[in-house]
């Protein structure tokens, strides 16, 4: 288990790169608990024991728009074992990665998480031609993302894909601090950065990525035979409701921490 605290380094890392790896930071019997719950909601035709049949997109009949197991294309989002409190445990309220999260947006002024989004998966793509990466920033209001793998993620196995610095740009896109009201920037800023490199954040079961609310990113597309499981969680400071009918501020981190004040301020 990693300590419980970032060092300088790692937090001015996130300040200008908008996002953070940390490794090894969750527990491996809950890891191995989320695997088993996934498969147990997986359609006949995927067989635990034969990659082969991972392959996507999900075939029609395997299709399913319910919120709770949402299965269309090479996306599978199980999203109804979310609140259950072992899963808070496993990613937000792992001491570890709480202690972090209020490192960074102030001891006590964290909303106690009740829940995650989900499980979220990538199919390998197979033979199939992938689209094109392009980046988008999330349109619910927070403050922080984490996404934590339940499973390891190779290089090109659809991990999260991040655009370094993307925050600085899109940050005043926006009418709102925290809302998706963008403004007329918003577009030919996402147009021009998507052409821009990203980074694959692959990764080993239990590493997590933490992510800036206005940084650009999207779910790779998946090149291995292994699927992409991942957790996520978004959070949220006690003040948001307040916080989100403010236009962006002059300052970007001045809802953040003491302690991502006083990097940032030495950038």
């Amino acid at each position: 288990m990693i300590e419980a605290s970032l060092s300088d380094d790692q937090v001015a890392h996130f300040v200008r790169r908008g996002y953070l790896i940390v490794r090894r930071a969750l527990r491996a019997d809950l890891l191995a608990r989320a695997r088993a719950r996934l498969w147990d909601a997986a359609p006949d035709s995927l067989k635990r024991d034969d990659p082969a049949s991972w392959i996507g997109p999900f075939e029609p009949e395997d299709e399913d728009e319910d919120r709770g197991n949402y299965r269309k294309g090479f996306r599978w989002q199980y999203r109804a074992l979310g609140r259950e409190l072992w899963m808070v445990d496993l990613l937000p309220k792992n001491p570890a990665v709480w202690s972090m999260v209020q490192q960074l947006l102030g001891r006590g002024q964290v909303t106690e998480p009740e829940g995650i989004r989900g499980i979220y998966c990538t199919l390998p793509q197979g033979q199939h031609e992938a689209g094109l990466d392009r980046c988008h920033v999330d349109a619910h209001p927070f403050h922080l993302g984490v996404v934590g793998y339940i499973d390891d993620v190779d290089p090109g196995g659809g991990g999260f894909r991040v655009w370094p610095a993307s925050h600085r740009t899109f940050y005043p896109d926006f009418e709102s601090a925290y809302r998706m009201e963008p403004t007329a920037g918003y577009e030919p800023h996402r147009e021009r950065l998507s052409q821009e490199p990203s980074v694959d954040c692959s990764g080993r079961a239990g590493d997590i990525v933490f992510w800036h609310h206005r940084l650009g990113h999207m779910a790779a597309h998946n090149h291995t035979r292994r699927i992409r499981q991942a957790v996520l969680c978004d959070f949220r400071k006690k003040d948001l409701e307040q916080a989100q009918e403010e236009p962006p501020a002059g300052d970007m981190w001045k809802d953040w921490s003491p302690a991502v004040q006083s990097v940032a301020a030495k950038l």
